[in-house]
């Protein structure tokens, strides 16, 4: 963790990680966009996937060379926050899906998964560990639908289906926090990397 503000790399391929800066930089946080590998080696506490088209985001990732160095650096502590196709690319495993993405997250995601009738819609629920009546905007919305072990902890639930989740330095949720005014989901990543140290990381490596 840096001394002065933490300093975010926000994945910038594709979605919506302009909003995701914005709340960072409310939140106190510095942030720099990550388009190429060179970006993505610079020195940052933590990391942001946002969301948008996941099979897309997949796809550059891989063509950029930046796939396995994002899982690697995951693997050995660093902080991450998945929203949506974010949340997506964390899944271990995608139903009906084969496998290739980060896959860092010991969970499985359904895509798509509240259908078109509700492919966007907006609500509030408690996060465990972050608050009551938290604003969610869901947008063609995945959801977790099975947690692989117990390092891997549910944190929300809407409508029965799990839509945020914790494992260790690593936050993924179904929705997206950063399109409202409330920053307490960031905040509480921001708190997440500010509990990470070296030691920790270098034992999960």
């Amino acid at each position: 963790m840096s001394m002065a503000k933490p300093v975010i790399g926000v994945l910038a391929l594709q979605g919506a990680f302009i909003e995701h800066e914005e709340m960072l930089r409310k939140t106190g946080a510095e942030t720099f966009e990550i388009r190429q590998l060179a970006d993505f080696m610079r020195p940052k506490d933590g990391l942001v996937i946002p969301g948008g088209e996941s099979t897309t985001q997949l796809k550059l990732l891989r063509e950029l060379g930046l796939l396995e160095p994002i899982r690697e650096e995951i693997r050995r502590g660093l902080p991450v926050f998945g929203t949506c196709a974010g949340l997506i690319l964390l899944a271990k495993s995608v139903e009906s899906e084969g496998s290739g993405r980060i896959a860092t997250m010991n969970m499985e995601a359904c895509r798509n998964a509240y259908g078109r009738q509700l492919g966007s819609f907006t609500t509030v629920a408690a996060v465990e560990g972050i608050g009551p009546d938290i604003p969610m905007t869901f947008i063609r919305a995945p959801y977790i639908s099975k947690i692989g072990s117990k390092e891997c902890k549910p944190l929300a639930i809407v409508d029965g289906h799990i839509v945020a989740a914790r494992q260790g330095a690593q936050l993924a949720t179904a929705f997206h926090p950063e399109l409202g005014s409330d920053t307490r989901v960031h905040r509480y990543f921001l708190k997440m990397i500010a509990e990470s140290t070296p030691s920790s990381a270098e034992e999960k490596g």
